[in-house]
């Protein structure tokens, strides 16, 4: 594995493909892998949901990411020599800070039958991906864990289950591959008070020893690069460990993409670098603006102390915007709880123009 990780997050990339999706290097077509890869990708990072479905078998959407999907991906990212951070959700859909839902078969355990069926389902899934020869070089347990997983009862209000419920997760992994790498991922990469207050929670808590520490950093919502670097700083010189940014992005435009997905009207809605949150970066939405900002980010995960800065992950550095390739259908919806619209609000943050034409950044990544 690359001791300097330039990940991609491109788990929604079949789904753009299926639906049309064209990727372009100075105006070639080719494989979006293939331009990612010369441009330095060396790792590409696969979330998996559990049953992306709902009851009439109606996708989610969002890359509908299944062991399925995962496995076909993770072979075209072998056959391309990419390494592979495969991202467990221990949920059926997206699970973040403001949702950890249980998935649908597991509704009604109680705390002792979830923490069995992380590791049954753990294990499973890792001795699939053995059997297919498909392993990845770095599992992480659960995703952006700052709120705790499996709500209610594994939330931080109940930390004991929390770490029981990594502890299975993380033996499991390590029961079909010893030299597999685990992450733990918080959001807020900001946020120095709670990395030190959760991380102290959970070897408090008899937290199992794990590889990374991983953080999201989106700097719309996690305050500023000064404050990432104060909290990497911290935290490699209080709990020596390696750490890799494993979300980050930022916007090259504030452009509209609606009329590239067809979306009516009412479907529309700013994505997360719409005009009132772009106030709060101090690099502009534009594509010599991502240049800068990925150039400054970079030199921060870099210099981190004791060479624990192994590098980052940028998120969905391929979903472009296409027509029947949102965030969630209405399946989707129904299981989360949530409100549409469900178009793509991450379009204006990705490596590629609207038209799939490879962006500046990519120069400024490789050459870094």
């Amino acid at each position: 594995m690359n001791d300097w990780i330039k990940g991609m997050d491109i788990s929604t990339l079949p789904e753009v493909e299926k639906c049309g999706g064209r990727f372009f290097d100075n105006g070639t077509e080719s494989d979006a892998i293939s331009i990612l890869k010369s441009y330095g990708m060396n790792m590409a990072r696969l979330r998996l949901w559990n049953d992306p479905y709902g009851e009439s078998g109606e996708p989610y959407g969002a890359g509908t990411c299944d062991l399925e999907r995962t496995m076909e991906l993770s072979k075209r990212l072998k056959a391309a020599g990419i390494d592979i951070m495969l991202d467990f959700h221990y949920s059926d859909f997206w699970a973040d800070p403001g949702k950890q839902n249980i998935p649908k078969a597991w509704k009604d355990f109680t705390p002792e039958q979830l923490k069995n069926a992380v590791y049954d389902y753990t294990k499973s899934v890792m001795q699939k991906l053995k059997a297919a020869d498909i392993l990845p070089e770095i599992a992480a347990v659960g995703n952006e864990l700052t709120n705790g997983m499996l709500w209610p009862h594994g939330n931080t209000e109940h930390f004991d289950n929390l770490t029981a419920f990594l502890n299975a997760g993380i033996s499991a992994v390590k029961e079909v591959s010893p030299d597999i790498k685990i992450m733990i991922h918080l959001d807020n990469g900001g946020n120095n008070q709670l990395y030190r207050s959760w991380f102290d929670r959970y070897f408090e808590n008899g937290g199992m020893d794990f590889d990374y520490i991983g953080l999201s950093y989106y700097p719309f919502w996690h305050g500023t690069l000064e404050q990432l670097k104060n909290n990497m700083n911290d935290l490699a010189l209080r709990y020596h460990k390696d750490m890799i940014v494993a979300e980050v992005s930022t916007g090259f435009t504030l452009d509209d993409y609606a009329e590239y997905e067809k979306l009516a009207p009412h479907e529309r809605k700013g994505g997360a670098a719409n005009e009132k949150l772009a106030r709060n970066v101090p690099y502009p939405m534009t594509k010599e603006g991502q240049c800068d900002f990925m150039r400054d980010f970079m030199q921060v995960v870099k210099d981190v102390p004791e060479n624990r800065g192994k590098g980052f992950v940028y998120w969905e550095a391929a979903w472009i915007p296409v027509p029947g390739c949102g965030w969630a259908t209405n399946a989707a919806l129904a299981y989360t709880d949530e409100k549409g619209p469900c178009g793509n609000e991450w379009a204006n943050q990705v490596l590629f123009d609207f038209d799939g034409n490879a962006l500046p950044a990519l120069k400024v990544i490789r050459d870094f």
